[in-house]
């Protein structure tokens, strides 16, 4: 099972003013949104001194672990002449510009730039941005705030409770993070977007509780007998009763669980979402599990089924978006009662962008709807 480390990069201008920081229209549209920890990859990606080029709030920013194994991050721009510090090399945890040569510190400081000999006066005062990093539950987390760090990442649920497995999936969706943990929260899609192969329509009413806080939505449906995906004779073979809930945790996780009786087996799908550009979000999917007996031998087929569901979900979002482009972006939904959750989480996002607005009561509601 793969270490999960827990260690922060203290680094001194990690956080500056927003007017001493690069930002983009995306990020300057974003308000509060901004102010969270955000996935930056798996901690398997970022090797010792191999720099990795990301992109969050349509920010470029390089990322390189340092030989202590912790992980800077600065923007991916040279002072210079503006050149990809990503596409450059390390020599002493530092990144060189592969253009001319100038060498940053992990605090976004030039230490050196070759064309000027020993005079180190002359280097410039100006730093590159640089971000605060942590690394908790098998990710690399990314600061973006305009603030300092006032809260932790996202507790991603990794399962170290014995005969519980694991694995992370990292899927690119050409759609927003509104959008996709609606998506993700989402049930009656699933009888048609992955009809025979997570749940095909019976025509039976589901009962569901809504509960919006001040920063999550909560459900909970009322569907013991339900099954999903797979031969039940493997997933459930003593009918233990189902308990299903997804649930929204501001600004960008889903947790979808499938649990039998006490947690004697289970199914459990945690993403958090990256906003790369308006348009583009980077996913990552923790995926839980557990069977019994047959947990290893599911394990070896779950990836494959996982990835096919994940794929279904990336091509009906595509085309979600590319009809929005049609229609100018203009959201202009018509929602029903099985809706609510969607109601919900658009009101906490929006008011997370525009924080004047009324704050959003927290409610709880019961909500009926056939698959």
């Amino acid at each position: 099972m793969e270490q999960v480390s827990n260690h922060t990069t203290d680094q001194t201008n990690a956080i500056a003013n927003k007017e001493d920081r690069y930002t983009s229209k995306m990020y300057e549209a974003s308000g509060d949104l901004v102010n969270y920890w955000y996935a930056a990859g798996q901690s398997k990606e970022f090797k010792t001194g191999k720099p990795q080029a990301r992109t969050i709030f349509d920010i470029p920013i390089v990322f390189w672990r340092k030989k202590d194994g912790t992980v800077s991050a600065i923007l991916d721009r040279c002072n210079h002449r503006n050149a990809p510090l990503s596409k450059g090399k390390t020599i002493d945890d530092c990144l060189v510009c592969p253009y001319h040569g100038w060498k940053y510190d992990p605090n976004g400081q030039c230490v050196d730039i070759p064309s000027e000999g020993p005079y180190k006066e002359r280097i410039p005062n100006k730093k590159v941005d640089a971000y605060k990093i942590t690394e908790q539950y098998g990710l690399v987390w990314v600061w973006m705030g305009r603030k300092a760090p006032d809260k932790e990442p996202f507790k991603m649920p990794i399962m170290e409770e014995k005969g519980w497995k694991w694995y992370y999936m990292r899927t690119p969706f050409p759609n927003n993070v509104t959008d996709l943990v609606e998506n993700f929260m989402d049930v009656p899609h699933t009888v048609y977007v992955h009809e025979g192969w997570f749940r095909d329509r019976k025509q039976i009413a589901v009962v569901a509780k809504v509960e919006r806080t001040e920063d999550s939505v909560l459900v909970s449906y009322d569907q013991p007998n339900d099954s999903i995906g797979f031969s039940q004779l493997i997933v459930n073979p003593k009918k233990l009763p189902m308990k299903h809930t997804d649930n929204f945790y501001m600004p960008n996780n889903t947790r979808v669980d499938y649990t039998y009786g006490e947690q004697e087996r289970g199914f459990i799908i945690c993403s958090t979402c990256t906003p790369v550009r308006p348009f583009e979000t980077m996913v990552y999917t923790l995926i839980s599990y557990k069977f019994g007996w047959l947990t290893p031998l599911i394990g070896l087929g779950l990836p494959f089924y996982t990835r096919k569901v994940i794929q279904q979900d990336v091509d009906i979002m595509k085309l979600h978006a590319e009809n929005l482009e049609k229609f100018n972006y203009k959201t202009e939904y018509r929602s029903t009662l099985c809706d609510a959750m969607h109601i919900y989480i658009e009101s906490l996002r929006e008011h997370a962008v525009e924080p004047k607005k009324q704050v959003p009561k927290p409610i709880v509601k019961e909500v009926e709807f056939w698959i």
